[in-house]
Parts: structure tokens; sequence; C-alpha cells
């Protein structure tokens, strides 16, 4: 008899209906008019009068810091379900339909912080002090947040904390190809390590300070950390939230521990306070009680009704074991007149003895006879508790079952189990959760497993690329809402069990009902992805003016000497006289002089070609630690025309994709002079914190991603990704990069200029069982296996003719460039 296929189920995301999010600012809106960058800063104080606290190399004279206040630009708008649209076997009649399919018309899209839009999720790339700084400052969030995860690195080492590539985990700490050649990374490294334990405490309650802010009352915060730092961080929380409002320190197991010299470490910590101890949200959490031997129950209730000792059970009685059994006292240590009375039983009188008294009264202690609950012993009497009475017991401080015996994504990836169960101890359906270390987006797949909105952040884009590949490939039980016309804040509907007691026995009452939240019921008839989420950049500050640098000169706290602006400009000038730039096939621009440009505000040099015929070029620096942005690009270009350059030249650790297309895309004939793009070696950041340097070259040309369109026999389209310009460190060419280093590739089939709404995207280098396979297999009877196969490839599937596609490529190292083609 042939097998029945499987029937298809419809495929569904939470939609939080009654929750709203400002709209923050698309990047393809982004300009130096719409956004402009003000210079804004928050002032943050701490109480030097705190006593006792903790001392450290700085603390005293950081009694208060400055955070520029930021706009967060929006890069992506991911919707899983229109991806997964594209590669179903039957098209939804009236399903979901994606928050995104209707913008803000584009006045009110302009006006960036001014207007509500339906919630997404966020995965945003930047430091967590601009991220949580701007929702401050710009969103209003302050006691919007019900918990914040916070998994610090642990140790005071550079690799072991940072991962450099996507697909290569096995980091080691020392190894120079394992350093991040990512400028936040290095940033992020020397914030929080380059004073040792010192500026690691300063990071840390910095950080700590403004999480505060964004809690609820009723909020908890959790701080993930080893023995080597868990007393310092204690310190630092309690002077932070203060010592009132600590909650307890969880111990939850992550391995079965290393080789030793002492006692094997086999745990990490979990520090928790609450923002008001007193107010705070808590959902008491159960797991289920062992039974049989070595357990708290030592006797086996059998079929018959016999109970015997499970020391002493035979082959015979194991397999008519019913349930387990343990002997409780009846007697309290307590005293109370009306409970203490002498029982007869059998014959023979039992009292609890002085000042003691029995557990009930003599009406309960009849019950519990008939109930056979009662066992008698020569001196005493003990109340029979069986297995089923309550087969769960109350999760203490001390976590066992954390332990996951699974491949990670990423170096320092946390247990699901861990975080879930402080997910689900102190927040319900549609709460907030942030958090400001984002890894590989445990955090952030927990709280949409179990219907929780989400914020989270990471200055890696190796880790931020991983977790949007986990975000977007993942699957997940469908919960049933409690009043499912209000959405998911209704809350889900739970299991509960009864909790009989001696109490409620003796007393012939109900017993008391107990909630498992980690169990709530299923709808076995949905299929459940990931619902919708913007990819959010925080953007980079342009580098510094020769004028800028003299005007901030003049404060010994803000001076540039402090920062390291000026030499380290000057450092890039001479390293670009001394190597140029090297260019395709071997070729190179040499200059016969760099000079700084005074009188300029964006553009920090200017430059002669070394040729017959030299060419005028004005240089533009990136900051330091972040990408080259929009606006930065805009600026320099606008003031570049009055200069009348043969060439621009941007000179980055990093591009923005934005700024990265625009500088593509404007011709010489429109810009009026030759726009060029040249990477910098990381080297040049980390000469301290490498053996010995990768390579000669500091700057190379980097081209847009080699992208061709095919237009097929019916009108449709397909989009095939060649790879893109790639600086290989061991033979010092420009090389097309082909295919092998691309990590993930996007499509937006009718691009509209704002940001990037993929309707495909593809994993080139996942592996077996990795990218969308898992999806796939878990949604076989809804996917058409050939064309999400499409999906681990090169080539798009066929899609209708629009204006303007675009197409964003991210490398095995994070890095992003995106090319918008005209149809």
């Amino acid at each position: 008899m042939a097998k029945k296929p499987t029937p298809q189920k419809p495929i569904e995301h939470y939609i939080h209906t009654d929750k709203e999010r400002m709209n923050n600012p698309p990047v393809g809106l982004v300009t130096p008019r719409t956004d402009p960058d003000k210079g804004e800063k928050k002032t943050y104080t701490y109480d030097p009068h705190l006593e006792p606290q903790l001392q450290w190399a700085g603390k005293a004279e950081h009694s208060s810091f400055e955070v520029p206040t930021v706009s967060l630009h929006v890069h992506e708008r991911i919707d899983t379900k229109t991806i997964i649209d594209a590669v179903k076997k039957a098209k939804d009649n009236g399903g979901q339909i994606s928050l995104f399919d209707e913008p803000l018309p584009l006045r009110e899209a302009l006006d960036f912080y001014k207007h509500k839009e339906n919630w997404s999720n966020r995965l945003i790339a930047g430091d967590s002090l601009l991220v949580m700084n701007s929702l401050l400052e710009k969103e209003g969030m302050a006691g919007k947040v019900q918990m914040v995860y916070f998994d610090p690195p642990y140790g005071i080492k550079y690799g072991s904390n940072f991962q450099p590539f996507v697909n290569k985990r096995d980091v080691k700490d020392g190894k120079d190809e394992d350093l991040s050649s990512e400028p936040e990374m290095i940033k992020a490294f020397r914030d929080t390590w380059e004073l040792g334990i010192h500026s690691y405490l300063t990071y840390l309650r910095d950080r700590l300070l403004l999480a505060r802010e964004l809690l609820s009352d009723s909020g908890s915060v959790f701080v993930q950390i080893s023995d080597e730092n868990v007393h310092h961080v204690r310190e630092i929380m309690d002077e932070v939230f203060g010592a009132e409002n600590f909650i307890s320190l969880i111990t939850f197991k992550t391995s079965s521990g290393f080789i030793s010299r002492y006692l094997k470490t086999t745990s990490d910590y979990l520090i928790w306070y609450g923002k008001d101890k007193e107010q705070t949200k808590y959902h008491q959490l159960y797991e289920e009680k062992n039974f049989g031997v070595d357990s708290y129950f030592d006797k086996a209730e059998l079929d018959n009704g016999e109970i015997v000792d499970l020391s002493k059970i035979t082959d015979d009685e194991k397999s008519k074991i019913k349930r387990y059994v343990v002997y409780r006292p009846l007697v309290s240590g307590a005293y109370s007149a009306t409970t203490t009375f002498d029982f007869e039983i059998n014959g023979k009188n039992y009292h609890p003895g002085s000042n003691r008294c029995w557990k009930t009264t003599r009406e309960g202690m009849k019950r519990l006879i008939e109930l056979r609950r009662i066992n008698i012993a020569e001196n005493t009497l003990k109340f029979i508790a069986k297995s089923d009475d309550f087969p769960f017991m109350e999760i203490s401080h001390v976590w066992e079952n954390t332990m996951e015996l699974i491949s990670k994504k990423y170096v320092v990836q946390t247990a699901i189990k861990a975080i879930q169960r402080c997910l689900l101890m102190t927040t319900d359906p549609s709460d907030l959760v942030l958090d400001i270390t984002c890894g590989s987006g445990t955090t952030a797949y927990v709280a949409e497993q179990w219907g929780r909105r989400w914020i989270t952040c990471d200055t890696s884009r190796v880790a931020l690329t991983l977790a949007k590949q986990r975000l977007m490939t993942a699957n997940f039980d469908y919960y049933q809402l409690a009043r499912p016309t209000e959405g998911v804040s209704s809350g889900f509907v739970y299991k509960t069990v009864p909790h009989i007691t001696l109490k409620s026995i003796a007393n012939n009452e109900p017993p008391a009902t107990e909630t498992l939240y980690d169990q709530p019921l299923k709808d076995t008839k949905r299929s459940r992805i990931t619902g919708s989420f913007t990819v959010e950049a925080v953007p980079a500050v342009h580098a510094l003016s020769l004028d800028d640098i003299d005007n901030e000169n003049t404060g010994a706290d803000h001076s540039i000497a402090r920062s390291g602006e000026t030499h380290r400009q000057s450092e890039w000038r001479d390293e670009l006289l001394k190597t140029g730039v090297r260019a395709k096939n071997g070729g190179m621009i040499e200059f016969s002089r760099i000079e700084t440009l005074a009188g300029a505000k964006f553009i920090q040099a200017q430059a002669e070609t070394k040729e017959d015929l030299p060419k005028k070029v004005l240089i533009v620096f990136g900051s330091e630690f972040a990408p080259l942005e929009v606006r930065t690009f805009e600026n320099a270009w606008q003031e570049a025309r009055l200069f009348k350059p043969d060439i621009l030249l941007f000179c980055a650790f990093q591009f923005d994709e934005e700024a990265a297309k625009n500088i593509d895309e404007l011709t010489p004939s429109i810009a009026g002079m030759q726009l060029l793009k040249a990477q910098m070696n990381a080297d040049l950041l980390t000469d301290d914190l490498r053996k010995k340097r990768s390579s000669n070259e500091s700057f190379w040309l980097i081209g847009q991603p080699d992208v061709k369109v095919h237009e097929l026999v019916d009108g449709m389209m397909r989009v095939e990704v060649l790879g893109f310009d790639y600086y290989n460190p061991k033979n010092g060419n420009i090389e097309s990069g082909g295919k092998n280093n691309i990590a993930m590739w996007l499509l937006d089939t009718d691009y509209d200029g704002r940001s990037l709404f993929p309707k495909q995207v593809f994993f080139p280098m996942a592996g077996n069982g990795e990218g969308w396979s898992k999806l796939a297999k878990n949604l076989k009877a809804e996917i058409d296996e050939e064309k999400i196969e499409a999906f681990n490839g090169t080539l798009s599937l066929p899609f209708a003719k629009a204006q303007k596609i675009a197409v964003k490529i991210i490398d095995d190292r994070g890095i992003e460039c995106l090319r918008v083609i005209s149809l």
C-alpha cells in the first residue's frame, strides 16, 4: 500500500502586533543632511562615595564618561518567510504578509526617529556602549527591557575570545593568523584589555550602568563569567545595581572538565541581579526528579501495593514496580498545641515527642491512615510520599544538566539551556530581551524560540554573519497562544500538573496546580520559523581633519595626543608614500609626495602620483576602528569638488557596504573625478599584537562584486555571483576572489533604495547539515528540495524583472560589499 504523503503545514512566525519601534534611518536614505552628525554626547556619572567599593587603576579618574549619541542605520530587512516562499512547493493563499511589505511613505521615512513602525527584532553591528546609548537617547527605551544577558570575555587573552573567520573555530591565543582583522574587534580588544584587568573592569562597569538604565523595574540582568573574575564582577554589580538587588550566583555545567594539576573546572557562573529585587518578575521552573537506585526515593511500590526496599529488590519484583516511594517525617520540629496529641494505631499510642507536633490534625491523621499513606514503624509514624504525587522539583542555583554535546558555530558559543532558563524564569512572551554580546546569536535564537522580542549587538561582523545565518535557517515548534486574537503578548497555554502534598491529602483539599513554563502546548498543525528582523549598524565618525585636530588639542582630557589621531594619520601617510597602492595584475599607484591638507574638514591629505603626467590625488582616511560610512563619503566628495582633483582616494580598514556602493557607482563623468577605494592592511592597527607582519602591502584597491545578470527566454531574470576582488597576502596580488570565500550572499529582486530586503539568501560555504539543509529537512513536506538546494550555490532562482536589483556579498571575514544593478 502506497505511503500517504505528509500533509503540508502553514509556515508562520510570531508577530508582536501590539508592539512598536521608532523609525531609525534606512542606510540608503542617510545623507549628511537627513542624518547629520551633530557630535552629541551623553554624560554618565558614578557616585564616588560608595562604600565599600572595588578599586583599580584609572577608576578614580573615571567618575564620569561620555558616549556619542549616534543613529542606528538599518542595512537589511530580513523576513525569513519571504525567503522561504521562494522555495515552497505551493504558494500561500491569504497567509501572513511581511511586516516590510508596506514601508513608511518616503516623507515619513526621512523623518528619522519621529514615527512608529511595527515591531521587528534587531541584530546590530557596533560597540554595545554606543548601541545602548542610542536606544536610550534616540529611542527613549529606558525601562523597556525585561532581561539583559551579558557574556563578556572571560579572561585577558585576545585570540581566545574572538573568531577571525566564519568557518574557523579552532582559535588559539597568540597566533598571528587567528588575530582578527576587524577594526571594531581590535578596538574592543584594546578597550577591554589594554591595561589588563584594570581596563576590563572599566569596560564592564560602563556597560552595566547603561544596561541598568534600559531595564524595567521588574527586569533582571545575568552576567556569564568564569571563576577567573567572578569575584570582581560580583563586586562591580554590587556597586551598579546595589548589593540589596543581588538574587543568585548560579553555577552551570559547561564541560566534563579539562586536564588540570588540581581540581578540574567543569562549570561557569551566572550572576543574577534585579533592577529592583522587590519587583523582579520570577517564574519558578522545575525539573523532573530522579527515581530508582541512588535517588531520594529509596523504595518501590509494586503493583500489588507492597512496598519494598530498592536495595533488596529482586529481578522479578523490578518488573512489577508501579511507582517509587520514600518515607518522610510526620513530626514537625516546631510546636503547636492543636497538633500535639497521642494517636493510636493498632492498639499502640504514638506521640510526636516533647516540644514537637504532628504535621497535621487528628482528622488529617485518620485520613492518611484510610488512604494508606502512613508507614507504621516501631516507635514512630512516617508519611508515605509517592513519586507521582509531584514528579518534579524546583530548580536550584546549581544547574547540572546544561552541558551540550553539539558542534559549536562560534568559538565562545553559550549553551542554549543556560540562557533558556534565565529567559523563562524572568520574562513572558513578547517581553524584550537584550544581549549586548551577540556571539553566534544564542540569546536571540532562544528569545525567538520562546516568543520574546530581542535586540542583540556585537562588534564582530563574523559573529553577526553566523548569527544571521543561524536565525534565518531556524525552525521552531508553534506554541499555542492563550488568546490568539491578542497575539503573543497574551502568553502561551502551558502544561500544568497537580502538586499533591501531605497537607492537601490530610485536609482533603484539591492540590495546588504548578505551571511548567518550559512546556507550552504545541500546535502540531503549524510550522514556525524566525520572525522579521532588521540588521543595523552603528555609523562611524569621520576621521578628524588637521583643523579639527588643532581645535581639539586645546583641552587636556580630550587632546589628540591622548587619542593618537595625529600619530596614526601621520603613520598612514608615511606608509602610503612608502608602499603606494597595489592594484590588479601587479599594477601600482605610487606617489611622489603626500602632505596634509589644511583648510579641509573631511579630507586628510593631498598627494601627487609618480608618473610622467602626475595626477592630483586627495586622500580620505576612514575611522580607525569602524567602517567608512556613507556620510563620510558624501561629505568628502562634496568637499573635494572645491579642490578639483583627478582622483579622490578613500582608504579604510573596512567600508560600509552602502558607502562602497556609492564610490563604485559614481563614474568620473558624474563625480567630476575618479573615485577609488583602498583597503588598509589591519597590520597597521596591530603591529604591537603580532609577532610579524603578514605582508609588506599596506594598501590595495578593491572593486565591485563580480555579478552577472541573465535574462531568460520567458522574460524572467537570474543573477550569478562570480566573486569579488580579494587581496591575497601570500603572493601580494589582487585576485578575483571567485566563489570560494563567499560565506553568504543576499539578493533583493526589487530594490527600493532604502535598505536591502532580500527575497533570496544563499550560503555557498555551508557544509552538510548546515545552511538551509536542516530547515529543508524539517519542512520537507512544504519545501521544494531542488529549489532550496540552489540556496547553497551562486546562481539565483528565476525572478520577475524589476527596475533595480541589489546584491550583497559577505565573505568569510564578515566583510560586506553591495552592488545595485538597474534592469
